[in-house]
């Protein structure tokens, strides 16, 4: 593994590194299953702490970089960590004083020691390499590889949610979640993937879906992943595309339509265009040329895109499928680790979001679970084993027969196929007994030029008085505004509002366009956190 354009690791180094952390854990007075946390961006050095610790015996707490000073604190706290390695930018918004039960705190970058309660710790992290030299004296190869074997319903992560809808929970993955995870990312890209192949990490590895398919199904399998070590320009992400060329990229879909929207759907507008796309053998020629163009932006030699985080805009996705780009769309949670459904792309329908994974088993709380939504529960081999230090919520998640309620609502077709209709916590409820998904407006009107962002809900009185009004909250695209002459965003919006009114069931309608100044707040994965937007009306 590589941090692009500077250091690499072969695997023997990564050994030789983890054996001066096992050095490090063991003057630390680190038992097995004490808590060591992680808290940076995305570098070698986040991996091999990672792997040190797990090897060892110890239960590592991956932290979210992009995280709020007060949450790492709360974190790193409630998680009861001893040991912390942090990012040197993170470092500078922390503070020791708010985390007093650490044992020591050390810098990824170098292993430079930040902090510790003892002279021993303190001694070993400052003569470390001496330190290693005097235990492995002559050598240090494969014989002295002694690493902790693991169980399957052994804890190995917990893994701090993000949130959308609420507040983060310590999810607890156990040893089985990861294999089995490991398994899902070989089954999906494994047999189109051979050893030196390589990788870019986009996503954090503090995530599940970062951490599972972009970092540890590559280190097993002996694909070279190449970090970037700092926020990348969409200038450097494209040379390091281009440089690295990756066998497959896994992305949230924020990445994806960004690059469809720019580079292809402005150009196949022209109604020229249009025309021409009709056209049985000139249209066949152009959506090849739009392929590659697409394919050549992202490397040009990867065997799939797999998509996951949140859910693909319609447009862009019936878009990418008439033209034969071979992406799929798969989803999950962090506490399943992430992985409950996929499907290669040959085979992935429109729509969905693949097939539900081996080792998993899905059951949709409803009457009819093909035609009307339900609950998507959840079991198996990738399921969490519960949330640390909340039985309460660990019984609300988790049913007596050891389903997984997920939250969002879907269907399930007679083949195992899963589709998403839309959030629990986002349904909207009328008082007429009517259910509104607002996942589906939002497909519809976030097509509409000049749309950047959109979110849909019940608008809520200051007075408590229950408006039933569908509101649409719109953040608009400045750019295309500004490109055009648009100066009244509200005018502008209003056409296709009600157009969208006139073709939909009236308990549907959107009755209030909201205009926002700021864009709408996120978590690391760009998923809109609901719960921060001030819903009132009046």
């Amino acid at each position: 593994m590589s941090d692009y354009g500077q250091c690499t690791f072969q695997y023997s180094d990564v050994a030789e590194e983890i054996a001066k952390l096992h050095i490090v854990f063991a003057e630390s007075g680190i038992e097995k299953g004490d808590k060591v946390a992680i808290c940076s961006r995305n570098m070698s050095r986040w991996g091999i702490a990672f792997l040190a610790t797990i090897t060892y015996g110890a239960v590592a707490v991956p932290i979210l970089h992009e995280f709020h000073p007060e949450q790492v604190h709360h974190i790193v706290n409630h998680s009861e960590s001893r040991i912390l390695f942090v990012g040197d930018l993170v470092w500078k918004k922390l503070s020791a004083e708010e985390m007093p039960n650490l044992e020591g705190i050390i810098q990824l970058n170098d292993w430079t020691l930040l902090g510790a309660k003892n002279k021993k710790l303190k001694h070993t992290v400052e003569n470390l390499n001496k330190c290693f030299g005097e235990k492995y004296p002559a050598s240090f190869g494969k014989k002295d590889l002694c690493y902790h074997e693991d169980q399957a319903e052994e804890l190995a992560i917990i893994n701090y949610t993000s949130g959308t809808t609420s507040n983060s929970k310590g999810v607890m993955i156990p040893y089985r979640a990861i294999t089995g995870n490991i398994a899902c990312a070989n089954e999906l890209i494994g047999t189109n993937a051979k050893p030196g192949d390589t990788l870019l990490s986009m996503l954090p590895l503090a995530h599940t879906l970062g951490m599972s398919f972009e970092f540890l199904f590559e280190f097993v399998f002996g694909i070279h992943v190449y970090f970037l070590p700092k926020m990348p320009t969409p200038s450097i992400l494209l040379k390091a595309l281009a440089d690295i060329r990756p066998i497959a990229l896994v992305c949230v879909p924020m990445i994806l339509e960004k690059v469809v929207r720019k580079a292809v759907m402005q150009k196949i507008s022209d109604p020229k265009i249009k025309l021409l796309l009709k056209t049985p053998i000139v249209g066949r020629k152009i959506k090849q040329k739009i392929c590659q163009g697409i394919r050549n932006a992202f490397g040009g030699n990867f065997y799939e895109v797999v998509v996951g985080g949140a859910a693909l805009n319609q447009e862009v996705e019936t878009l990418l499928h008439d033209i034969g780009f071979n992406f799929t769309v798969g989803y999950g949670a962090t506490e399943c680790a992430p992985l409950i459904s996929v499907e290669d792309w040959k085979s992935f329908i429109p729509g969905s979001c693949g097939k539900v994974v081996k080792r998993m088993e899905v059951k949709i709380d409803s009457r009819n679970p093909y035609d009307i939504p339900g609950e998507i529960l959840v079991r198996g081999q990738n399921v969490m084993l519960g949330y640390y230090n909340d039985e309460a919520a660990t019984a609300e998640a988790i049913t007596a027969e050891g389903y997984f309620r997920t939250g969002d609502y879907g269907k399930l077709d007679e083949n195992n196929v899963l589709y998403i209709t839309g959030r629990k916590k986002n349904l909207i409820i009328l008082s007429n007994g009517k259910n509104v998904y607002p996942e589906e407006i939002e497909n519809v009107l976030s097509t509409t030029p000049g749309v950047l962002e959109i979110v849909v809900y019940e608008g809520q009185s200051r007075r408590g008085i229950s408006h039933n009004a569908i509101v649409a909250e719109i953040y608009p695209d400045t750019e295309y505004l500004e490109k055009n002459g648009i100066t009244d965003v509200q005018a502008h919006i209003k056409p296709y509002v009600d157009a969208y009114n006139r073709s939909t069931v009236p308990y549907k309608k959107i009755s209030v366009i909201k205009i926002r100044k700021k864009e709408f707040p996120k978590n690391t994965l760009r998923k809109i956190m609901r719960f921060k937007i001030d819903m009132t009306i009046d």
